[in-house]
C-alpha cells in the first residue's frame, strides 16, 4: 500500500462507516468497499451483537476507529478507564489507527455529548499537547485528531484554528484526521478561506479524511452529516488529497442513512476527485 505520511501508516482507499443499518448486508454481500470506520464508544462498555458484528467485520475488512469522547480539550483529569477500553477495543479489531477530535465534550466529568470549540489560545495548546502526549504514550501509538466544525468562536483567540492545529500537532507529534467538510462548513460560518487553511495544513502528519453532507440553512450551515456532499466539498477534498500526496478518506453519513449500495456509490465518488476516474 501506498504510505504518504511520516507515521507509516497506509493509504486504506475509500472507506464507508460502520453504522447498524447496514451490518446484515455487509455480511451477507461482503461488498467491494476498502475499509471501515467505527465510532468507537459504540463498542465500549457493551457486549453481544455489536461486538459480534464488528468481530466479524473486522476479520474480514481493515477497521479505523474514531471517537467522540475522549475530550482531550476538557480540564478534566484524562480517563484512564476509557483509554484502557479504547486500547482493548483497537487490539481486538486490529485497527490501523484510532481518532478523535480537537475539542472537549463536558466538564466535571459531565459528558454534554457535543464536540465544543476549543479556545485558540497559547495556554489552550500547551494544555492539549501535554495531554496528547500522554494518550499516545498510554495507546502506544499515533493519535489522530480531527479538526471539528464549529458555529461560535472564543474572542480571546490569539491563532486561528488552523494554526492551532498545526502547531499542536508538531508539538505533541500526533497525526491529523482532516475532515474537509468541516473545513468548508467553519469556513462559511466564519467567514474564512478554506483554501488558506489548507495551506497551513501539515499533510505529512495527514493520515485519513474525512467528507460528509451537510445542511446550509442560508446563514449558517450544520455539519449534519446528512445526504449527498455537495460538489464544493468535493472540489476542495481534491485539493487536500493531491497536497497530502494520497490518504484515507472516508464518507460519514449519519443520518437518513440509505442503502449500503447508495452510500457506497457516493464514497465511490471521491474517485473523481483524485485522479482515479469513476
Amino acid at each position: 500500500m501506498i504510505v504518504a505520511n511520516r507515521f507509516g501508516l497506509p493509504n486504506l482507499g475509500i472507506g464507508v462507516g460502520l453504522r447498524t443499518a447496514h451490518y446484515r448486508h455487509i455480511l451477507e454481500h461482503r461488498p467491494a468497499v476498502d475499509w471501515f470506520e467505527i465510532i468507537s464508544d459504540n463498542y465500549l462498555q457493551t457486549a453481544g451483537r455489536p461486538l459480534d458484528y464488528l468481530d466479524a467485520i473486522a476479520a474480514r475488512y481493515p477497521i479505523a476507529m474514531h471517537g467522540v469522547s475522549l475530550s482531550i480539550g476538557s480540564t478534566d483529569p484524562i480517563d484512564r478507564g476509557y483509554l484502557a477500553d479504547l486500547r482493548a477495543l483497537r487490539d481486538r479489531t486490529g485497527a490501523r489507527w484510532v481518532s478523535d477530535h480537537l475539542c472537549w465534550t463536558g466538564v466535571s466529568g459531565k459528558n454534554t455529548h457535543d464536540l465544543l470549540p476549543m479556545p485558540y489560545t497559547e495556554e489552550a495548546l500547551a494544555h492539549v499537547t501535554a495531554r496528547v502526549r500522554y494518550v499516545q504514550d498510554f495507546l502506544g501509538a499515533p493519535l489522530a485528531l480531527e479538526n471539528p466544525s464549529t458555529y461560535v468562536e472564543f474572542a480571546g483567540a490569539s491563532m486561528r484554528e488552523w494554526e492551532f492545529l498545526g502547531r499542536l500537532a508538531e508539538e505533541s507529534d500526533c497525526a491529523i484526521l482532516l475532515d474537509v467538510n468541516n473545513i468548508y462548513v467553519s469556513a462559511f460560518n466564519h467567514g474564512f478561506d478554506p483554501r488558506v487553511y489548507l495551506a497551513a495544513v501539515p499533510f505529512d502528519r495527514v493520515v485519513q479524511m474525512h467528507v460528509a453532507g451537510h445542511t446550509n440553512h442560508g446563514t449558517h450551515i450544520i455539519d449534519s452529516h446528512i445526504g449527498p456532499v455537495v460538489d464544493d466539498v468535493w472540489r476542495l477534498f481534491g485539493d487536500a488529497y493531491r497536497l497530502a500526496g494520497g490518504t484515507s478518506v472516508l464518507l460519514e453519513w449519519d443520518a437518513e442513512i440509505p442503502s449500503f449500495e447508495q452510500t457506497h456509490a457516493e464514497a465511490l465518488r471521491a474517485r473523481h476527485f483524485t485522479g482515479g476516474g469513476s
